[in-house]
């Protein structure tokens, strides 16, 4: 036994020894992402320097890689070029991080032209930014990928009518996460659309502003587990959909299906919004909703037409947020709605907020919880 695991530590270690770093940039041996997409091995890490990286497409076939842009955020123009005629990068099968690069103006034949397209294994998107894309990413449908996406930023969908331009759009994959990022300027599609059969959405800003015009904010269109805590989700009046969070419109694809809503802030600049609208005609069970310390923001409906468990939820105007037209959607210190939620308990407790421009900050507990994404003063623009 000793021995074996002796082997494997010794395994380990040679696998990391024999690791390279791979430079990228200008003045670098190597110029192109794509010959450093060809050359890379498994475990490699691959440092991307500043600049700007025109029609570099690449497709990656390692099982093991990082991928980071050094210092200043490298930026990716597609400028019309795609690899596979998907996206301006392809990811095979493997176990990625990618992070500190931007991905813009990725078009396709197909109208899916993404900046990433993810297709197997686990990826990891940390502190990029995808502007101006078809799709900002899109995975495929293989049921044991997972995808997690950390303090990035997800804005500027083409004015395209057919296919609808999704900022964020997961298929039928086992895990999403997103966390501390932001999502704004949709157009005509959804800023987030899962498949996923769980999904942690936890801490974000996927809010449309005054100059976007998305259709959902959020959607499951097949359900599936959803957590949705501690966001900022929000419709500009320029929508041609009043819903703001959609939960199984497509029907039925995973064998468990609930949908948790804590402490978030949904707000809508629509007369007559739906906050929530879920499809459990479509669901032989039918659908289990839960919903605690939710605050709607602006005039329409939210727990209407939905059947589940709500409690603590309250509904307000903008007037009692200190500054929504800065980005400031805490509840006034004066506020009456201030302390008046529950504890959401153990698997709904936030345990953060979303802190500008992107990413979160940890909290505490406080003695009493209020409604909506914030329980802190703190502001940061």
């Amino acid at each position: 036994m000793i021995k074996s695991i002796l082997c494997i530590v010794l395994l380990l270690l040679s696998q990391a020894a024999m690791a390279a770093i791979i430079l990228v940039g200008p003045n670098e041996n190597i110029t192109r992402i794509a010959d450093a997409a060809r050359i890379a091995k498994d475990g490699d890490t691959v440092l991307i320097m500043p600049g700007e990286y025109r029609g570099d497409v690449a497709v990656w076939m390692q099982k093991q890689l990082t991928i980071r842009g050094r210092g200043e955020r490298p930026v990716l123009m597609a400028d019309g070029k795609d690899a596979e005629g998907k996206a301006i990068w392809v990811i095979r099968n493997g176990n990625f991080l990618i992070e500190n690069i931007e991905f813009r103006n990725a078009r396709a034949a197909d109208g899916n032209g993404a900046g990433i397209r993810f297709e197997r294994g686990t990826l990891q998107v940390k502190d990029c930014v995808f502007v101006d894309n078809q799709t900002g990413l899109l995975t495929a449908n293989f049921d044991g990928a997972e995808l997690t996406i950390e303090d990035s930023m997800f804005i500027q969908a083409p004015k395209q009518e057919r296919p609808h331009p999704h900022l964020l759009y997961v298929g039928k994959i086992a895990k999403l996460q997103v966390t501390g990022s932001r999502f704004h300027q949709g157009y005509s599609g959804h800023l987030i659309k899962s498949r996923a059969r769980e999904n942690n959405i936890r801490y974000n800003l996927i809010y449309d502003g005054p100059t976007g015009s998305a259709s959902y904010e959020l959607e499951f269109p097949n359900g599936g587990i959803a957590y949705v805590v501690g966001n900022v989700i929000g419709q500009s009046a320029k929508t041609d959909n009043r819903v703001l969070i959609s939960y199984g419109a497509e029907g039925q694809a995973w064998p468990e299906n609930i949908l948790y809503l804590s402490n978030n802030t949904l707000l809508s600049d629509q007369v007559g919004a739906w906050f929530l609208r879920t499809w459990s005609e479509k669901f032989p069970n039918g659908i289990a909703v839960k919903g605690i310390n939710n605050l709607t923001v602006g005039l329409g409906v939210f727990t209407q037409g939905v059947s589940g468990a709500f409690k603590a939820n309250f509904p307000a105007i903008s007037s009692m947020l200190n500054a929504p037209e800065m980005l400031d959607f805490t509840l006034s210190s004066d506020s009456i709605l201030r302390g008046r939620g529950i504890d959401p308990g153990p698997a709904l407790v936030p345990h953060a907020e979303f802190k500008l421009p992107i990413g979160i900050r940890a909290i505490e507990a406080p003695a009493q919880w209020s409604p909506g994404a914030f329980q802190t003063q703190l502001y940061v623009q």
